[in-house]
């Protein structure tokens, strides 16, 4: 019996479900529960929140998330073959658990949902860095979610932390501390996964802000970043004169200097500049 609700080991849960893991869709399952529940952990206090989990597979971060304390959980599994799994634990936890079979990039949870709501999921590999973007891009901030506890590969998640300067230092970076506050929780080997990935994973945590950290304008700043980091090897006099005929003179104003590459401007700084184009 397992350790933390008494519901059958995943190995097991994998056997009678027959649920090994498709390259297809990203999967690589965690079958040790404690980890799993480390993992829910790094949440935070769960106890007054409706989470959202993408990629439940056999349901090892359900169970941890549920044996924490989450309100309810609600996972989006486009693998209809772990339905049966997930119902089960359902059952188990009297109905806390409620599952949405289909495509989390195609799928609005919020209808399902009562706040104040966190997300925490193992991402599948394919659609992890999409739907990070997505869910710090939002229409109107602050979003929906209070925070976001996610696995990625150990590459992904050094980039959302990283500093100017480093070669991870990018778009992602910016999006993610723009808006709130990033850090790496843990970190798990290949060996810990069935089946191993190629690569290490870490596991990110996010909290939203409540306001940004500096005045922007969101689409102006993504659109300056992502032209910036596109050419990275460039100097930004060079890589942003698409944007504006005088782009030397804005970054002047924005105190950048014009021989400078986006690596080594900080997130304060194209702030600034991202204001030279509200004008």
């Amino acid at each position: 019996m397992s350790g933390i609700d008494g519901l059958p080991p995943l190995r097991e849960v994998i056997a009678t479900h027959e649920l090994s893991a498709r390259k297809s869709l990203g999967q690589n399952f965690l079958l040790d529960l404690n980890l799993t529940a480390k993992i829910a952990r790094q949440a935070g206090d769960l106890s007054g929140f409706d989470v959202i989990e993408v990629g439940p597979g056999p349901g090892g971060l359900t169970r941890g998330l549920l044996a924490e304390g989450a309100r309810k959980v609600l996972a989006i599994e486009k693998d209809q073959r772990c339905l049966p799994a997930l119902a089960e634990i359902s059952d188990h936890y009297d109905g806390r658990l409620q599952v949405i079979s289909g495509d989390a990039l195609e799928i609005d949870p919020l209808e399902h949902l009562t706040p104040p709501i966190a997300i925490a999921a193992n991402l599948p590999y394919n659609v992890g860095t999409e739907l990070l973007v997505r869910w710090l891009t939002p229409k109107e901030w602050p979003p929906f979610w209070t925070s976001l506890t996610l696995m990625f590969q150990r590459e992904v998640a050094e980039r959302i932390v990283a500093q100017p300067g480093s070669k991870a230092y990018g778009r992602l970076a910016i999006l993610s501390q723009w808006r709130a506050d990033a850090r790496i929780v843990m970190s798990l080997p290949p060996g810990a996964f069935t089946p191993p990935p190629k690569v290490s994973s870490a596991v990110v945590h996010l909290r939203a802000l409540e306001t940004p950290r500096f005045d922007a304008n969101a689409k102006i700043l993504e659109r300056v970043v992502a032209a910036a980091f596109n050419q990275r090897r460039k100097m930004l006099r060079a890589a942003l004169k698409g944007l504006a005929p005088d782009i030397e003179d804005r970054l002047n104003a924005a105190g950048i200097k014009p021989t400078e590459r986006a690596e080594q401007v900080c997130l304060e700084a194209f702030c600034a500049l991202a204001r030279q184009f509200e004008t």
